[in-house]
């Protein structure tokens, strides 16, 4: 890499990315980022910048994810692009909506706030389904960039097609009136058929032994009902259909407003973001699936004794992070080495107060690529961790 000051702790090693381009992206040995004006690919984890376009709206990019086939899906807050040439080109992708139409984005009232339609917490997005690459994500929005409607994505012909696997309710705390987060007041967002409500998707993943996909929401406890909840969706490639389910629905201080789920040999593992009025209910838990739903079935592995959102589990290194906002540390790492058996947490004063999420897999050098956000979500700077051997 060039040259970037590595530091350690007893359980990894750490460093930023070096000044210049931003890494929004890995997989494998390749990298995908952004300058100003220009959009650009790495095939040496970063080292060189080969491949590049000239993109003018660089800065707004708000997700980005490189295919198993080479393919580059990325967006800005509303729009969506795909490359499968290694950046000589891209094209916009028009999304398909639930009835097969174009589904666009709405008018804003503020130009400036258009909405995070693509923008999403965890780092890994895409899954082998059946012998076919599937990508599949939900946004996470109504926080900055403007009111957004609330959708699961999804494709599985490496981003050529786009479609809406779940479209979430019209939110009447999260209308369109100009601000970045939406209000009470203004445009109205959302399917008007669907009845399951939620601020956005915190979490969207996939259990190979069952088949199935699982998504968990948040935030809030409404007069109207609960924000958080957790959906169960299996795919049917033949028909091209979903069927979703909401399994579970509870408050924002329970162990069911989460994040970071991962499956490993089909067991369920996931991260609280219990917050609101006390008691809390967090930590990283663990069950069968079919039984996410009865607590008493549940094995709490930690508690890191503050909400997080984030957690990525990889050759049995378990990676999670604390919400700056809401901890006593300064950039919180919770690491296990051992796949759960034994913990620590690990303070990285040296980076300011922040919050680290979108959690990419190993490059093809074993480093994890972790977005550090100021406050919780406002993009910072990227952070590279190597796990040590347990």
């Amino acid at each position: 890499m060039p040259n970037t000051h590595i530091a350690e702790t007893e359980h990894f090693w750490y460093r930023l990315q070096p000044e210049g381009v931003y890494i929004d992206s890995q997989c494998d040995n390749k990298a995908f980022g952004y300058i100003d004006g220009r959009v650009m690919l790495s095939e040496d984890n970063g080292q060189t910048w080969p491949h590049s376009l000239e993109f003018p709206n660089a800065h707004n990019i708000t997700f980005s994810c490189i295919l198993r086939n080479g393919n580059v899906v990325f967006a800005t807050r509303s729009k969506l692009y795909l490359s499968t040439d290694d950046l000589k080109t891209c094209e916009q992708i028009t999304v398909k909506g639930l009835d097969g139409s174009d589904y666009l984005p709405h008018t804003p009232q503020n130009p400036d706030n258009p909405g995070w339609y693509f923008h999403t917490l965890p780092g890994v997005n895409s899954w082998d389904v059946n012998g076919t690459e599937m990508l599949v994500w939900g946004n996470y929005c109504n926080v900055l960039g403007g009111a957004t409607p609330v959708n699961i994505y999804y494709s599985t012909d490496g981003g050529q097609t786009v479609k809406i696997a779940y479209a979430f309710g019209q939110n009447r705390y999260t209308r369109d009136n100009g601000s970045p987060g939406g209000g009470q007041e203004g445009t109205l967002l959302g399917d008007p058929d669907s009845p399951v409500c939620c601020r956005h998707v915190h979490t969207v993943a996939y259990n190979s032994v069952e088949d199935a996909f699982y998504a968990c929401t948040g935030d809030g406890d409404r007069p109207e009902g609960f924000e958080c909840h957790w959906l169960r969706g299996t795919y049917d490639a033949a028909a091209d259909g979903w069927d979703w389910r909401v399994i579970i629905s509870d408050h924002l201080n329970s162990r069911y407003k989460a994040g970071g789920i991962n499956f490993v040999d089909g067991d369920l593992y996931w991260i609280s973001d219990s917050n609101g009025p006390e008691p809390y209910d967090r930590g990283v838990f663990r069950c069968a699936p079919e039984d996410i739903g009865n607590p008493d079935a549940h094995t709490l592995l930690f508690n890191p004794e503050v909400e997080s959102g984030a957690m990525i589990i990889q050759d049995n290194v378990i990676l999670a992070s604390h919400c700056a906002p809401a901890s006593p540390m300064d950039t919180g790492i919770i690491v296990s080495l051992d796949g759960g058996e034994t913990w620590a947490q690990h303070d990285l004063k040296d980076l300011g107060k922040r919050s680290p999420t979108r959690f990419h897999e190993m490059n093809s050098d074993g480093w994890f690529r972790v977005d550090l956000r100021k406050g919780w979500i406002e993009h910072a700077e990227v952070l590279f961790i190597k796990p040590k051997k347990a």
